[in-house]
C-alpha cells in the first residue's frame, strides 16, 4: 500500500502530464522568455542577525482538512512581506492542498520577495513551468526522488536561474540532498509518509548541514515559542503556514515570529 507521499507525487505527477497535453514543452519554454529574471533567494534568506521567516501561502493539506478559503493569495502575500516575510511560499498542488500555478503567478506579481513553488516536483517539465509561472524557488523532497532525479532536476533548476529547497527528513535524506548540492536545506518536522510531527527533528540533523548552506526549519510552528525553539537548535529560516492562515492578522502574527 503507498504512502501518503507516494500518493501525492503520483497524483501530482498525472496532474503535470494532463496539463502538458493542453500546454506542451515548447509553450511553456517559450513563456520563459517573458517572465522577470528570477530573485536570487540566497540574498534573502542566508543567516543574519534574526531569524527569517518563509511565508506559506496553504488553503488546506492532508492532516488538518480545509484551513483557510484565501480568496486572494495576491493580497495575504502582500500581508506576509508587509510582517517581515523573507519569502513567500505558495502550495500549488490541487488535490490536497487546493493550490495552483495561478496562485502563484498572483501572488509573484503582487510581492518583491522571492516565491517559492511548494509542490510534489518529480519530473522535469513541473520545473520548467515553475519558472515560466515567475517562481524564484522550487522545492524538491529528497524521499520523493531517487538520487539521479534530485541531482537532474536540482541541476535543472539552478540552470533556469531558481534557488532549490532541498527537504530532507533523515540523515541519510540530509547527506544526499548536500550531495546533490543544495544551498538551501530544510528539515521538516513532518514525516510525509505517514505524517507524524517530531519537533526535535531539525535540532537533531542542524549539525550535520554545512556552514554557508542555508537551514530551514519546517512544520510545527504555532507560536513564537516554536520559532525561538528552532532559532536557538541553529535555524536560519522557519516555514511557517498554518498559524498564519489560520490567525485573524497574518502581519502581526509573522511579526510576532520574527520577534521570537
Amino acid at each position: 500500500m503507498p504512502n501518503v507521499l507516494e500518493t501525492l507525487v503520483a497524483g501530482a505527477l498525472e496532474d503535470a502530464a494532463a496539463r502538458r497535453l493542453d500546454r506542451p514543452y515548447s509553450d511553456v519554454e517559450r513563456d520563459l522568455d517573458r517572465v522577470t529574471s528570477p530573485l536570487d533567494a540566497l540574498d534573502f534568506l542566508s543567516a543574519g542577525e534574526r531569524v527569517k521567516v518563509l511565508a506559506e501561502v496553504k488553503r488546506a493539506s492532508p492532516s488538518r482538512g480545509s484551513m483557510a478559503p484565501i480568496e486572494d493569495p495576491a493580497a495575504l502575500a502582500a500581508d506576509y512581506e508587509r510582517g517581515g516575510a523573507s519569502a513567500i511560499s505558495v502550495l500549488t498542488e490541487g488535490r490536497k492542498f487546493l493550490g495552483s500555478l495561478a496562485d502563484l503567478e498572483a501572488v509573484k506579481a503582487r510581492v518583491s520577495v522571492p516565491v517559492l513553488r511548494k509542490d510534489f516536483i518529480a519530473d522535469p517539465y513541473q520545473v520548467i513551468e515553475a519558472r515560466a509561472a515567475g517562481a524564484d524557488i522550487v522545492l524538491l523532497i529528497v524521499a520523493a526522488l531517487d538520487q539521479a532525479q534530485l541531482v537532474e532536476l536540482h541541476g535543472l533548476a539552478e540552470e533556469l536561474g531558481m534557488r532549490v529547497l532541498v527537504e530532507a527528513h533523515s540523515a541519510d535524506e540530509l547527506s544526499r540532498g548536500i550531495d546533490a548540492g543544495a544551498r538551501i536545506l530544510g528539515v521538516n518536522a513532518r514525516d510525509l509518509t505517514d505524517f507524524s510531527l517530531d519537533r526535535d527533528l531539525f535540532g537533531s540533523l542542524a549539525d550535520r548541514i554545512p556552514t554557508g548552506v542555508v537551514r530551514v526549519a519546517e512544520s510545527a510552528v504555532s507560536s513564537p515559542a516554536d520559532v525561538a525553539h528552532y532559532r536557538a537548535a541553529g535555524a536560519d529560516v522557519v516555514l511557517v503556514g498554518e498559524a498564519l492562515v489560520t490567525g485573524a492578522d497574518p502581519a502581526a502574527t509573522l511579526a510576532s515570529f520574527l520577534d521570537a
